[in-house]
Order: C-alpha cells, then structure tokens, then sequence
C-alpha cells in the first residue's frame, strides 16, 4: 500500500507533464487529486503498521551481482515521515492554485519531488535511497529557478551546490562502507550487522552526518535554507522546510548513526570539554537553535523570519539525536513532523496569503497596512501557528520541544540551558512578526491608499490548507500518543543496535 505513494506520485508527475499547457485547471485539479489520494494511502499505511515494528513491504533483487535490492520497508519512524510528506503534498498543492506560468510543468516538478521524498523514507537499501534523494533534490532547482522570486537563480544554484556536495560526502561514505563490508550487500540491514571496524566508523560517521546534515540546515551549512526559502515559491518553500530538511535529519539518524553507532564514541581525549562526535554535533546544534533565533530576531523580511526559524527549529531535531536517549530520540522525530507541519503553515501564510495581496513582505512596509482589519483570517491563523511554533501546550511543538530539553537534560544540561536561550529569543522574533505584519498601531502611509481598497478575499484552497495543517498540530498536540506509539518503537528498536 504504502508502496503507491511512491508510485502514484511519478506517475501524476508524468501526467502533468503531459497535459495540454492551455488547461491549468485541470492540472490543477489533477495534482491534488493525486496528493489527496498519496494522503489517504499514507494514513491507512501509518493506521495498519503503526506499532508492528519494522514491515518489508518489498524486496526484489536490482543489481544482483552488487549486492542491490529494490528495497522498500517501513517502521515507525518512516511512517510518521510518509504521513507528514502526504500532509505538506496536499496543503502545498491547495496553496499553488494560483499558478498561472506552466502550470502543468510546475506541477510535474511538484509530485516529483514528493515522488523521491515519499522513496527516500521508505528505502531500505542504501543505494535505493541514494537514488531517491538525487531525484527529490532536481526538481527543488528548477521550482525555484523558474517559479521563484528575489535572486531565484542564485537561491536555486546555491541549494543545489549544497545539495550536491553533502550528497557526494554521502555517496563517499557509503561506498566506503559497502566495499569496507565486503561488497556483498548495499542494504541497510546486511551492512548495519557487517560489524564495520570502529577506526573506520569513527571517520565514516562525520562525514556522512555532515553530508546528511547539509540538507537539515546544520549550522555553519545552513545559509542554502534561508536563501532558498525566500526565494522559492510558496509551494516549494512549504516543501523545503516541511519535508526536504527532513530528508537530510532522517538520513542522520537512519543512516549516519544506524551504520556507524561507534562514531559517537569518547575520542579518548576531550578538547574544552569536547571528547567525542557526538559533543561536537550537539554544539553546532545549539548554535544553530541560538542563532538561528538570532538572526530571525532582527529580520527585515518576514519571509526572512520564517526562514531562519527554521534554521532554530530544526537545531532541536539534532540536538535530541545527539542525546542518544529513548525521550530525546523520540522528540526529535516529533518535532520533525512539527516542524514540517507549522513551517510550511507560516510559509503559507506569509508566502501565499499576505504577498500575494499585499505585494510586499517588508514588515516596515506592512505596519501602516493594519493586516488584522484587512486580513483577519490571515492574522489569526498565523496568532496560531505562531504560538504553535514557540510550543504552546495543546500542540506539536510543545510535546517535541519538551521531549528534546527533557533528552538533553539527562545527556548534558548545559545544552538544555543553551537551547532556552533560544527558545525565548525565539518568543521575541514570532511576537514581533506579529505585531509588526499584523498588529502594529502605526498611522497609516498616506503614501498608501487603503480606504475603499479591499484586498482580495480569501480563497477556499487557502482555508483549507490552513484548516488542514493547523488540525494536524492540534491532533498531535492533544493527543501525541497517535505518533508517539509508532516512534517508540522503532526508537526501542534503533537504541538496541538493530534498527538498520
């Protein structure tokens, strides 16, 4: 079943492709049936395989002399990621209804991302995986080069160069693995119990946690996120912080430390109290929670605000990996399906509601425009995805964000502290968007002529993904056992040594 996600998001991409260019409704219309129908067939895979442990649901030999299965498995962590990726699929869809420039071709490049993310959390072969991730990070170039805005050339060469270079760290990393194993299996499991020689792992980890945590936003590699969020269009921009960042977390936990658990063994010595991998990871994601917060706090740009946000916010998915602890572990899988979630609602917002009427997103430019009055639907839905992002309780943030302080408590609490220092530097940057786009007492530009100037009226595709991903933070919010009986598992079952 789950399978088909992959399968029915490659075969709308080639459809699109070949629609008539003069019919954009009905590309429209094609994409979200094809996202909606991805959607349902991730919920009714996460409903019948969540807390079973880890479900082959094929395996077939590719390359047999190699060693390479046409792999796809899931467990809990996987499908908590699939159902995240039908989510951002449908809600970026509903908010790209206003496409008018090749419409169809946008949305071929759209399901083909969602194509190769849908493969990459669901590959059980490495090299499978590999090919996935390649194929999820072309179509990013072309959404952002083509439909982007601000620099989108430089913004979509820059992701892609990123993209490229942690991707060529990978491929070196795992290449090296699979002929260190004896070349005789390119499977997660076959060469998760190969027993690689710990002097190997100790250099192999790094570089494949970096080339992973490329794409996560790792701080000092993160400067692609902002960039490439700004100028891509809302849609993409959804799509890059809501499941492309995960791609690169989800490959630092699956496979950076799956395959190399050694790699985050004391060095033996310590360096101003650094000894190990796993210290130094740990501090990088600390700054990148501090300064992301930072920067986001003195933004001019809301689009900016939103995209170094995400920078912070993703800092706590590597943090709680580094705790190396059941609740830490299991937060940062949380909080990668939070962030997922309200990233792309802000980006939606910001990107699709207030730009696209009010045709700027200078917040000194939006003060004298009294959005609250103008936009009233658009001020409260972001009222509530931003105190969903801070971690207000009653909803995902809140239970990730805990779960990861908690994790990082028990492994240092020094980096606890550190981290909140972030989080209320991160209250200070969402109250401040806030009143400045929404709320701000400004007098009015007289330059501006707002009376009997209506903005445009909000669209039923905008009410429902705003309805749609806002219902998915509260649900987990209140209820966070829907996720957490699928995490703990597979989290058990990594811990363990056998969650290859």
């Amino acid at each position: 079943m789950l399978a088909w996600t992959i399968y029915l998001s490659f075969a709308g991409a080639l459809a699109e492709a070949l629609l008539p260019k003069r019919r954009p409704g009905l590309a429209r219309w094609l994409a979200l049936i094809v996202a909606v129908a991805g959607l349902m067939l991730a919920g009714l895979g996460f409903a019948a395989g969540s807390g079973r442990g880890r479900v082959t649901i094929i395996d077939v030999p590719w390359v047999a002399s190699m060693g390479i299965h046409y792999m796809l498995a899931a467990d809990g962590i996987s499908l908590v990621l699939v159902l995240l990726t039908g989510l951002a699929a449908v809600a970026g869809v509903l908010f790209s209804w206003n496409i008018e420039l090749r419409t169809n071709e946008f949305f071929a490049f759209f399901l083909a991302l969602i194509g190769g993310v849908y493969g990459v959390f669901l590959s059980f072969d490495l090299f499978l995986l590999f090919v996935f991730y390649e194929i999820a990070i072309v179509p990013k170039y072309f959404l952002i080069a083509i439909w982007g805005s601000t620099r989108r050339e430089y913004a979509a060469m820059k992701l892609a160069l990123y993209s490229f270079v942690g991707s060529a760290m990978v491929l070196i990393g795992l290449l090296a693995a699979y002929a260190t194993a004896g070349s005789h299996s390119t499977g997660l499991i076959a060469l998760g119990h190969a027993g690689l020689p710990v002097s190997f792992q100790m250099w192999a980890f790094p570089l494949v946690f970096i080339g992973f945590g490329i794409l996560a936003g790792m701080w000092p590699f993160h400067t692609w996120a902002p960039t490439g969020h700004v100028a891509a269009p809302t849609a993409a921009s959804m799509l890059l912080a809501g499941v492309v960042m995960k791609l690169g977390a989800y490959g630092c936990l699956r496979v950076a430390m799956a395959l190399f658990p050694h790699g985050l063994d004391p060095w033996g010595f310590s360096f101003i109290g650094i000894g190990s991998w796993r210290d130094v990871f740990a501090v990088l994601a600390v700054i990148g929670i501090v300064y992301g917060a930072l920067v986001a706090l003195v933004q001019t740009d809301f689009k900016f605000v939103i995209g170094y946000s995400s920078v912070s916010h993703m800092g706590f998915v590597l943090l709680g990996l580094m705790t190396l602890n059941q609740i830490g572990l299991t937060g940062a899988v949380m909080q990668m399906f939070s962030h997922g979630v309200l990233a792309g609602l802000l980006f939606a917002i910001v990107g699709r509601i207030v730009y696209e009427r009010a045709h700027t997103r200078q917040l000194a430019e939006l003060e004298p425009m009294h959005l609250s009055k103008r936009l009233p639907f658009a001020a409260w839905a972001f009222v509530i995805a931003g105190v969903a992002s801070m971690g207000l309780p009653g909803f995902s943030g809140f239970v990730a964000e805990l779960q990861v302080l908690v994790g990082s408590w028990m492994a240092n609490p020094w980096w606890t502290a550190a981290a909140g220092v972030g989080l209320i530097v991160g209250i200070a940057y969402t109250w401040r968007a806030l009143q400045r786009a929404f709320f701000s007492d400004a007098p009015p530009d007289p330059h501006v002529h707002t009376e009997g100037h209506h903005l445009a009226a909000i669209t039923w595709p905008e009410v429902a993904g705003v309805t749609l991903l806002g219902t998915a933070s509260l649900v987990v919010g209140l209820y966070p056992r829907i996720l957490l009986d699928a995490i703990e598992p597979a989290v058990k079952t990594l811990l363990a040594g056998g969650g290859q």
